[in-house]
Formats: C-alpha cells, sequence, structure tokens
C-alpha cells in the first residue's frame, strides 16, 4: 500500500507541474478519452519484430519435418502457414481489442475468468477435448487448436487485479492487516484453476498462473510476511507433486545430471540435444537454415525448444538479440503499469503488471529450460514459437498494455474525447 501511495503521489505531481486541457477527462465509465494517433510505437515494434523473427525461425525449424513419417502428409511451409494465419488472427484481435475501453474488461473481469474456469472444464471432456503426447489440452476448431490454458493466464490477470481493487475499496485495513481473510478467494480461485491444469496435465501453465497471481498480490501492497508464507505453500506444493509424480521426479533428475547414461536417451534427450545445438552455434552460428538438431535430433524445434535452433543457426548473438528484446519489452509493460497506477488507475495498473510477469516469467522459464539451467518444462517462447492459442493471447495482452498506454496519455498530456 506503501508503494501505490508514493506511485499516486509521484502521479499528482505530474499532473500538477503540466494541468491537463479542460477537454480531457475521464468519462462515467472510468476510461480516459483518447486517440490511436499517440500509441508506444516502440513497444508495438519490438513486439512486432520478435513476432516477425519468430516466424521466420519458425519455418526453419520445422520445414524438415514433413521428412518424419509422423509429418508424412505434410507440406514444408505447413507450420509457416499456420503460425503466419496464427499472427494475422492475433493482429486482428489486438486491432479489435485496443479500441475497447478499460473499463469494460474491469467490469466483465469475474465473467472472463469464470469462462476461463469453464474452458478448463471442458477440455477435460473426452468428446471435447483432444489428447496430444498424452495430454488432453486442445479444443480442436478446424482452422486451430485453442489450448484454453492460454486465455486462463490473461483471465487471472484481469480476475486478480479486479479482485485487488474491490478488496482496497470496500476493505483496505483488513486487507493490510489479516492477510488470509483477505485473500483466500483468490487462493481458492488458483488452486481450483490449478487442480484443473494438472488434470490436462499442464503444470507449466500452472507455475505461470500462480506467478501471475502472487506478483499482483504482492504488487497490490499485502502484508510482506504473510505474503511470503503463502509464496513458501505454493513451493511446498509443487515440490510435494513432484515428489509424488515418477515424470516429473524424473525430469528434475535428468536436469540434474542430463548427460548421465540412464538419462541422455530419455529424459533427458531434449535437454542434451538443446545443449549441443547451443555448442554447434558458438558466437556467430552455423547460418540461417544450417540447424542439425532440427533435423529430427532435437524433439519440438519449432514449439518449446525453438531457441535452441536460434541458438544455433544465430548463434550467441542472436539469443543475446531475443533476450535484450524479451527484458525490454516486459520492464516497458512494467513501466506503463506504474504509471497508470500513479494516475489512480489500479485495475489497469495491476492488469498490466500482470501482463509482465505472465510475459517475463514464461520468457525466463523457456530460455533456462532451453539453456539446460532450469527442468524440462512444456512452455513456449512469448512471441516466438509455433503455437496459435499462445500467439493470440500474447497479442491481445499486448494490445491491452497498448490500450491501457494510450488512456494513460491521454490523462497526462490530453486528447480528443
Amino acid at each position: 500500500m506503501i508503494a501505490l501511495a508514493r506511485l499516486r503521489a509521484w502521479g499528482e505531481a505530474r499532473r500538477a507541474a503540466a494541468p491537463l486541457p479542460v477537454r480531457t477527462r475521464v468519462d462515467a465509465a472510468g476510461s480516459a478519452p483518447t486517440t490511436l494517433l499517440a500509441f508506444d510505437r516502440a513497444l508495438v515494434l519490438v513486439a512486432l519484430a520478435l513476432a516477425l523473427a519468430g516466424l521466420v525461425m519458425v519455418y526453419s525449424a520445422s520445414i524438415a519435418l514433413p521428412d518424419n513419417r509422423k509429418f508424412a502428409g505434410y507440406a514444408p511451409t505447413h507450420f509457416l502457414g499456420r503460425h503466419a494465419l496464427a499472427i494475422a488472427l492475433g493482429a486482428v484481435a489486438a486491432l479489435a481489442v485496443v479500441q475497447v475501453p478499460i473499463a469494460f474488461w474491469e467490469r466483465h473481469a469475474p465473467r472472463i475468468f469464470v469462462l476461463a474456469l469453464a474452458l478448463l472444464v471442458a477440455v477435460l471432456l473426452p468428446f471435447v477435448g483432444v489428447v496430444v503426447n498424452n495430454s488432453r489440452r486442445w479444443i480442436p476448431l478446424g482452422f486451430m487448436a485453442f489450448q484454453p490454458s492460454e486465455l486462463a493466464k490473461l483471465a487471472i490477470a484481469m480476475y486478480a487485479a479486479s479482485y485487488m481493487v474491490r478488496r482496497m475499496a470496500t476493505q483496505e485495513a483488513i486487507f493490510r492487516e489479516r492477510f488470509f481473510r483477505a485473500v483466500w478467494p483468490m487462493v481458492v480461485a488458483v488452486a481450483f484453476t490449478g487442480a484443473l491444469l494438472l488434470r490436462q496435465p499442464d503444470m507449466g501453465a500452472f507455475i505461470v498462473i500462480a506467478a501471475i497471481a502472487m506478483g499482483i498480490l504482492f504488487l497490490g501492497g499485502v502484508n510482506a510476511r504473510m505474503f511470503f508464507l503463502i509464496a513458501a505453500v505454493i513451493v511446498a506444493t509443487f515440490a510435494l507433486i513432484i515428489a509424488f509424480d515418477d515424470l516429473r521426479r524424473g525430469r528434475i533428475l535428468a536436469y540434474l545430471d542430463p548427460w548421465n547414461p540412464a538419462y541422455a536417451q530419455g529424459t533427458a534427450y531434449q535437454l542434451t540435444h538443446s545443449l549441443m545445438a547451443f555448442g554447434r552455434g558458438g558466437l556467430f552460428g552455423q547460418g540461417l537454415g544450417a540447424s542439425v538438431e532440427k533435423l529430427h535430433y532435437l524433439p519440438e524445434a519449432h514449439n518449446d525448444f525453438l531457441l535452441a535452433v536460434i541458438g544455433e543457426e544465430l548463434g550467441l548473438l542472436g539469443v543475446l538479440a531475443i533476450i535484450v528484446a524479451m527484458f525490454w519489452l516486459t520492464r516497458r509493460i512494467f513501466v506503463i503499469g506504474r504509471q497508470a497506477i500513479a494516475l489512480d488507475r489500479v485495475f489497469a495498473g495491476l492488469m498490466v503488471q500482470g501482463i509482465g510477469v505472465w510475459l517475463g516469467a514464461q520468457a525466463f522459464i523457456n530460455i533456462g529450460v532451453n539453456l539446460g539451467l532450469l527442468p524440462t518444462k512444456g512452455l513456449t517462447l512469448p512471441l516466438m514459437s509455433y503455437g496459435g492459442s499462445a500467439m493470440l493471447a500474447n497479442l491481445v495482452a499486448l494490445a491491452l498494455v497498448v490500450r491501457v498506454d494510450l488512456e494513460n496519455r491521454a490523462l497526462m498530456r490530453g486528447g480528443p474525447r
């Protein structure tokens, strides 16, 4: 709460230094009038660059897949075409979302979260969800397979931000002093979401969703001691899940000793070949299209392990460029969230920072997995890896960030109604 107060004080000082024109005001729905002419071009260009670079690398990583009997009926451009379609659909959805005031999303955040939960239940039904690689995570739509867990990530960011705003408005003292009483509904919501995700199973998505919820609680100013207690409980829960699940325990052991003959050709197969790809890449890489590991050695080269192909073909410099771009994008998202909170737009600020936690944490995990710094986990690299649902969710989330920035600018500088 102290952090929020300081941010709001900073916002008041900014507004006092540069008074707004009379025509700029917040409307009855709680959103600032805005124009699409003054948007954060740097953020949009970086996101676009990452998406287009991902499109090129997905094509490079998947072009040889039709040589595999599993993909024998596919054209060399199959994954390129579907990924390009996902980017196009995501761009259209983003253009639509950026037109909608943030007040609309705040008003409907609980309903969107309930919709996400309903889809997480639906995907578990045998006649709705389809099984791929022993996981039931997708709902076939014909032109693409929809993954409800991607919607759940965005929904939890909206719902947690909405919940925090309502708590601060009605029970601020209790919120600060009695943590469990204040946040137990959020704990139940995350636990129920996690139970559905673990049924798929999709522990990676559960980790990201838990990180989003905890990040918003922390940024919203909850009691620090109780926050870290809840964080410890969540970590202990993950530890118990791993301890009693042979597959996940095997992944941890393989991660600790990937070159052990007992793991190298089994559980650690992806990790060892990912490390080989980075080793072959060196500083400057083997050249675009020259990866050897993508030739049926490295599974999911166009998906979870796309960064390994980037490392092999574009080298350390290419990987560093991706890391820097992801870091800059995440940092910029947090700056926009801070500005919104400083302008007393707490829902918008917390939602945007939740999106920052989502994209930043998922990128960190994917990069760590590819480099062997973290245990193998099925999470894509945001804006780059193959996956229609992930691309759609990422672009819509960034559209919300752009919309918040537009409304921030309208409040700080003025703009047409």
